[in-house]
C-alpha cells in the first residue's frame, strides 16, 4: 500500500501541476499526431513493468499530445473545464472504483446521483417528478430520450416495441428542425428508425425552429405516433427553439416533445437567459451535458423523462443474479449501461461548489464574454455572422478559403483555439465560451491574437 500511496500522490501532483500550467500553456498540442503515436507505440512488453516506471512512461508519452481543453482560452466544441471539487471527486471516484449499477452495489454512488439529479431538475426548470439517468454525453442522452419517446408513442398505438421490435409496428413520424444536432440522426439510426424518417422543419434567421413551419409539417402528415425533436442551444449560433409554443403545438397533435439541450438548457439557471428556454417544463424528455457548462470532467450528461414509468420501460432489464434489480427502479434503470462509472460524485461536488447563484454567475459571465468577443472583433472590422444570444459566436474573415486559413493559423499559434464550421453554406470560425476559468483578460488576449494573425 505504501507503493500505491506514493504512486497516487505523484499522479495527483502531476495532474495538479498540469492544471496550474493551463493559464500560460500553449493551447494546441505541441507534437504532431504521428509523434504522439510513436511515443505510445512499440511492442507490448513480454514481462511486467513496475507501476512507477509505467507512470513515468505515460507522462513522457502524453506530454506533447495534450490539448489544453480545460484551460481558459480553449473555445472549441462547447467544452468546459473542470471545477476543483469536481476534479477531486473524480479522482476519488477512480480510487473508490465503484460500479454504479444500483444502491445494493454502490449505495453512495446511487445516493449522489439521486440527490444531484434533484438539484439538476430544480436548476434546469424540469418537473421534480421527472426521472434522470446519468449518461456519457448528449449522444447517449438523446438516445435514451428518444427510446422513451419510441416506447410511449407506440404503446399508445397498442404496440410493444421492446418485445416485438419495429418490424410490423405502426409508422412513427419523427419531426425535427433542419438545424438539429447530428446526434439526433445517429440516435434515430441506433433506434432502428433510420435518419431518412426525419421530416425537416425550417429554421429562422438565427437557427431556431420556425414554429409556423412546425405547425405546417404537423398538419400535413397523418395522425398517429409522432415524435418531435426540439433544441435548446443551436450548436452554431446558440439559438433556442420557442419551447413553449412548440410543446403546446406538439401536444395538441398528440406528439412527444424531446429537447436536445446539450448546453442550452443551462440558460434556465440565470434570470437574464431564462426567457430563452421558457416552456422547458412542458416537454416530455430532455438531454443535457454536464461536461459543458457545469464544468465537470468528461464524461458526464443527463437524460430526463417526464414519465418515469416510460423511462424505465424503455431502458431497464432484469437478471436473476443482479441483486436489487427488478424491484424499485434504480439509477441504472434510466440508462443503457450496467457497468457504469460513478460520475455522480463529480456532479454532486460541482453543484455543491457552485450553488444556484454560482451556476447563474457562470452562465451570465460566459455569455457576457461571448459578447465581448463579438464586440472586439466587430469593432476591428471582422464580420460577426450570428445574433449572439448565448455563448456562441460565428465569425467570417471574408471568403471560405481565407476563413479556413485564419482558423488553421490561430490553432497553430497556440494563444487560443477555435474551430471551424459550415453554417448556411459558409465556412465560419466558431467561438464557444463555456469555461469557468475564462476571464476578460483571456478574451482580450485572444481577440488580439486573432486580429494579429488575420492581419498577417
Amino acid at each position: 500500500m505504501d507503493q500505491l500511496t506514493d504512486l497516487l500522490v505523484r499522479a495527483a501532483e502531476q495532474a495538479a501541476a498540469y492544471r496550474a500550467s493551463l493559464a500560460d500553456r500553449q493551447v494546441a498540442a505541441t507534437a504532431d499526431p504521428a509523434a504522439v503515436r510513436a511515443a505510445f507505440g512499440g511492442r507490448m512488453p513480454a514481462g511486467p513493468t513496475a507501476p512507477e516506471k509505467v507512470l513515468d512512461e505515460l507522462l513522457a508519452a502524453a506530454e506533447g499530445g495534450l490539448v489544453a481543453t480545460a484551460g481558459p482560452r480553449f473555445f472549441g466544441f462547447v467544452i468546459g473545464g473542470a471545477l476543483a471539487s469536481a476534479t477531486a471527486a473524480d479522482v476519488l471516484a477512480a480510487g473508490w472504483d465503484q460500479c454504479a449499477f444500483n444502491a445494493v452495489l454502490a449505495p453512495a454512488a446511487s445516493a449522489a446521483e439521486e440527490t444531484a439529479g434533484g438539484w439538476l431538475k430544480e436548476l434546469l426548470g424540469i418537473p421534480a417528478s421527472a426521472s434522470v439517468g446519468f449518461v456519457t454525453g448528449a449522444q447517449a442522452a438523446n438516445t435514451v430520450g428518444l427510446a422513451a419517446a419510441r416506447h410511449h408513442v407506440l404503446a399508445e398505438a397498442g404496440w410493444d416495441v421492446e418485445r416485438k421490435g419495429l418490424h410490423g409496428a405502426p409508422r412513427v413520424r419523427v419531426i425535427a428542425g433542419e438545424e438539429r444536432h447530428a446526434t439526433v440522426d445517429r440516435s434515430l439510426r441506433l433506434l432502428g428508425f433510420g435518419s431518412d424518417v426525419v421530416e425537416p422543419v425550417r429554421a429562422d434567421a438565427n437557427g431556431a425552429i420556425d414554429v409556423d413551419d412546425l405547425a405546417r409539417v404537423l398538419a400535413a402528415g397523418p395522425s398517429g405516433p409522432t415524435i418531435v425533436c426540439l433544441q435548446a442551444g443551436n450548436v452554431n449560433t446558440g439559438a433556442c427553439d420557442d419551447l413553449h409554443a412548440a410543446c403546446d403545438l406538439i401536444h395538441r397533435h398528440g406528439g412527444w416533445a424531446h429537447v436536445d439541450g446539450a448546453f442550452g438548457l443551462w440558460a434556465a439557471v440565470s434570470p437574464s437567459t431564462r426567457p430563452l428556454v421558457d416552456g422547458v417544463e412542458l416537454a416530455d424528455s430532455w438531454g443535457c451535458d454536464g461536461h459543458k457548462w457545469l464544468n465537470v470532467p468528461y464524461d458526464s450528461a443527463f437524460a430526463f423523462c417526464s414519465r418515469p414509468d416510460v423511462h424505465v420501460a424503455a431502458m431497464s432489464y432484469t437478471a436473476s443474479y443482479l441483486t436489487g434489480s427488478g424491484t424499485v427502479p434504480g439509477v441504472s434503470d434510466y440508462t443503457a449501461e450496467s457497468s457504469r462509472r460513478a460520475r455522480g460524485f463529480a456532479v454532486w461536488a460541482a453543484l455543491r461548489e457552485l450553488g444556484r447563484d454560482g451556476m447563474a454567475d457562470l452562465v451570465e459571465r460566459n455569455c457576457r464574454l461571448a459578447r465581448r468577443f463579438a464586440d472586439g472583433l466587430a469593432e476591428a472590422g471582422i464580420e460577426v455572422v450570428n445574433d449572439v444570444v448565448l455563448n456562441q459566436v460565428l465569425v467570417s474573415f471574408g471568403d471560405d478559403a481565407r476563413t479556413d486559413e485564419v482558423i488553421d493559423a490561430i490553432q497553430r499559434d497556440g494563444t487560443c483555439w477555435m474551430g471551424g464550421t459550415t453554417w448556411r453554406g459558409r465556412r465560419l470560425m466558431r467561438i464557444s465560451v463555456s469555461n469557468v476559468a475564462t476571464t476578460d483578460a483571456d478574451v482580450d488576449r485572444s481577440v488580439a491574437a486573432i486580429l494579429r494573425i488575420a492581419g498577417a
